[in-house]
């Protein structure tokens, strides 16, 4: 069975940026993690005090990589949600996006990967 070649998490990350910033997404990374390797997770704050905070999920049946919502609610809990996630994965990758309309553009193809 063979395998997909599977992206760096820094170039994902980078890709990721660069869509958004032609979206007009204003999105920045929060904390760096393993340039090979690290967890993505994707926190969305909608400038209202609120905020979702996404991470990638594996599907082990099908094999579909998605995103799913880890936590979302006040921002302050979001924070608090991500801080705990940092602290069992210091090679987490963070990336906040700021979106009044809570765009993050990860439902777009190729995002999933």
């Amino acid at each position: 069975m063979a395998t997909e070649p599977r992206l760096t998490a820094d170039f994902w990350v980078r890709a990721y940026l660069a869509r958004l910033g032609l979206a007009s997404i204003p999105a920045y990374v929060v904390c760096r993690g393993d340039p090979t390797a690290g967890a993505v997770l994707v926190k969305l704050a909608t400038l209202d005090g609120q905020a979702r905070l996404f991470q990638r999920s594996f599907d082990m049946m099908t094999g579909a990589r998605n995103w799913v919502i880890l936590s979302e609610g006040p921002e302050a809990e979001v924070d608090t949600a991500l801080r705990r996630q940092r602290q069992h994965d210091p090679d987490l990758w963070v990336i906040e996006v700021e979106s009044r309309d809570g765009r993050t553009l990860l439902e777009e193809e190729g995002l999933s990967g």
